[in-house]
């Protein structure tokens, strides 16, 4: 089908491979990690060429899109659907760590309580875990993985909280230069916006090695290690994810790509990013300081 950018017709896409390359990959990419969680010789194997086939559709369909974004090939009705479809992503990550979050709070709130011998778990206390208190970090009547220290916040975790809140204002600022056209800001602030979000990775993967080796936190450490780190583990994953978005706007935004009226995708990987920030924030608070 022949592409339009009139405003009047419906975009009409080319046929494509890509999506059927993406399905491959991930499907290997799963099957692979699976056999390799289940002690199978093959699954490493299996997993990393999945891997390499999903980087490979994901640079080769990126690529494609940016090549027909910079042809004019999109109309107003194009740049609607990517709106739409970003927002609905974006809906589903909410959803993602609202499941995480509302794990904390059960276990926080109500099923720690209730071994604890409050409410209707007095029978359950007295009975099978004597002597357990209603105390929170805890990692279970069981102490599951042994004595732990809770993680501080402040400490690592206030500095990135700084951090993240900075480059809140960095992409912000980049976001300004790019609608007032003014490319050196633009460059500029995502340059800054890329350093300031490897520069939380960083401070991570130091807080990381600190709660394992001199806290005894771990993800095996009952509750509060599993929700800890299963929060803060899909968040530096985001993170990474979002500063990779980032920097591919940095490069873009060197070669000379975006305008003030036409940068959808620049503003994708900044509402991403400010999603990013959201969620930290109640991280800290509810993680880390309450």
């Amino acid at each position: 089908m022949a592409h339009t950018a009139d405003s009047k017709n419906y975009y009409i896409p080319h046929g494509s491979h890509w999506p059927i390359v993406g399905s491959i990959g991930l499907t290997t990419l799963l099957v692979g990690f699976s056999m390799f969680l289940n002690g199978v010789g093959m699954g490493k194997m299996l997993a990393l060429a999945g891997l390499v086939i999903t980087v490979i559709m994901i640079f080769g369909w990126f690529g494609t899109v940016i090549k027909e974004s910079e042809a004019g090939t999109y109309n107003n009705q194009v740049d609607r659907s990517f709106r739409w479809g970003m927002f609905w992503f974006i809906f589903s990550e909410v959803m993602f760590f609202a499941g995480f979050f509302g794990a904390l709070f059960y276990a926080r709130q109500l099923s720690v309580p209730w071994l604890g011998g409050e409410g209707i778990g007095a029978a359950t206390n007295s009975v099978l875990w004597s002597g357990f208190e209603n105390v929170w970090p805890t990692n279970g009547p069981g102490e599951v993985g042994g004595k732990f220290e809770a993680m501080p916040a402040w400490g690592l975790p206030a500095i990135n909280t700084a951090i993240l809140l900075s480059s809140g204002v960095t992409i912000t600022w980049a976001h300004w230069g790019l609608k007032e056209n003014k490319r050196n800001h633009l460059i500029w602030g995502l340059a800054a916006t890329v350093a300031l979000g490897s520069l939380f990775l960083y401070f991570q993967a130091i807080e990381y090695v600190h709660a394992y080796h001199e806290l005894n936190l771990k993800l095996s450490t009952g509750v509060y290690g599993s929700t800890f780190f299963m929060l803060t583990g899909f968040h530096g994953m985001h993170v990474t994810i979002g500063a990779i978005m980032l920097f591919v706007m940095l490069l873009r935004a060197i070669k000379g790509h975006f305008t003030p009226k036409h940068h959808f995708a620049f503003e994708a990987a900044a509402w991403y990013w400010h999603f990013v920030d959201v969620v930290w924030l109640g991280l800290f608070i509810f993680v880390y300081w309450l």
